[in-house]
């Protein structure tokens, strides 16, 4: 497992939809907001559309907005839209893929390892993950407001 720029960038396109919630936000937002280039936050967005994490909305009002609650996505469901299953060895993926397999003593060992990277990337919603966004955003209004008034 990897967590690739790939699969940063979508967290973060979520990240900005679930603190956008009721908006349609443009890609041209996103891409300029978090300096990404176009073309590949494009690609991001179809595979979020194809997870039904986001949907689109054609024209001048257009764009993108979770098709879920901020709640009900977690950081697990954006890995999976991005990556597929989470697999920390290939070993876990690919049936067949090593010869040792059916006498392997440490498969078990990456399995149970796999599976609670797994619940705890279940764990974090991105309900959680936008009210810290905000409160970090609100923070740094506030800190320039008040040097702003002590000036």
């Amino acid at each position: 497992m990897k967590i690739t720029k790939e699969t940063d960038h979508a967290v973060n396109c979520v990240l900005y939809l679930a603190v956008r919630r009721f908006d349609f936000v443009s890609v041209s937002e996103i891409a300029e907001g978090y300096k990404i280039p176009k073309a590949f936050l494009s690609k991001i967005f179809q595979k979020l559309v194809k997870a039904d994490l986001v949907h689109s909305r054609q024209g001048k009002k257009g764009g993108f907005r979770l098709s879920k609650k901020p709640r009900d996505i977690s950081l697990l469901d954006v890995y999976i839209a991005i990556h597929g299953e989470l697999a920390i060895n290939v070993c876990l993926s690919q049936d067949g893929s090593c010869d040792r397999s059916p006498f392997c003593g440490i498969k078990s060992v990456w399995n149970e390892i796999n599976q609670i990277i797994k619940e705890r990337l279940k764990k974090i919603n991105f309900a959680d993950l936008a009210q810290k966004e905000i409160d970090r955003l609100y923070g740094r209004v506030q800190k320039q407001v008040i040097t702003q008034i002590g000036e």
